[in-house]
């Protein structure tokens, strides 16, 4: 047992989440003709088919983990990273419909495994592929975050303004902390202009101050903007995070 499970996790809620975003990204996949899947994502090198693909894994993968929980019988999340991306590759160029389906079965894999789950499964620790242990909890809340910012990697007309204000908010704080621990990450002081918070990266000064929504400031810090609709003090230009997801 751990205690690293956040202590206001609240499974209902956040599979209520999981499956409204779920369900929206399917709304807009479902939109997809073949000449669409096989138009360029957001993700270099990526088609859509690549990132449809990608999120029917993960949902796979999520799927063995809380498995893995809820038995205490080992089940990898992938046999390894490179298995994984030979399933994305190989299931990339499937046909529009397959890669709906896949993506909607898997989902729903990973929902009726997830309503299986106990307080205590919640709690164990469990090994992601690449290494870091963590309580099983912290799937339910990389799948919301799976789902969220690949339907935006889609660039399919959902974009970082449409993600859920709760996601937003937490995921902001945890990107921050994340940066925070890097020794390649440039000091800056962020601002979020629409919850009068402040967050800082690093304690090396000076330290730009950065200024926009929450939506703004995590979808630049992710990588998924160019922070166009950022300000920076004395019209300095913005900082270069590094990649983080």
């Amino acid at each position: 047992m751990t205690t690293d499970t956040p202590a206001d996790f609240d499974p209902v809620a956040v599979l209520e989440q999981i499956d409204a975003a779920t369900e929206h990204l399917l709304q807009t996949a479902s939109r997809f003709a073949e000449s669409d899947v096989r138009a360029p994502s957001l993700l270099p090198n990526w088609s859509r088919g690549h990132v449809l693909t990608h999120l029917a894994r993960n949902a796979d993968g999520g799927h063995r983990l809380l498995m893995w929980a809820r038995t205490g019988v080992e089940t990898s999340e992938y046999p390894s990273l490179t298995a994984r991306d030979e399933e994305i590759e190989n299931g990339a160029g499937r046909s529009a419909d397959a890669l709906v389906a896949d993506l909607r079965e898997s989902a729903a894999q990973f929902a009726a495994q997830y309503r299986r789950m106990t307080t205590e499964a919640w709690n164990r620790k469990v090994r992601w592929t690449r290494g870091q242990e963590l309580p099983a909890a912290r799937a339910a809340d990389s799948r919301l975050c799976e789902v969220l910012v690949h339907h935006v990697d889609l660039n399919a007309g959902y974009t970082p303004v449409q993600w859920p204000s709760h996601f937003v908010h937490d995921m902001l704080d945890r990107v921050v902390k994340s940066f925070s621990a890097r020794e390649n990450a440039p000091a800056m002081r962020l601002h979020a202009t629409d919850t009068d918070t402040w967050y800082r990266i690093s304690d090396d000064q000076p330290a730009p101050e950065i200024h926009g929504a929450e939506s703004s400031l995590l979808s630049w810090l992710m990588g998924r903007s160019p922070g166009n609709d950022l300000a920076v003090e004395d019209c300095r230009a913005l900082p270069s995070p590094p990649f983080l997801y």
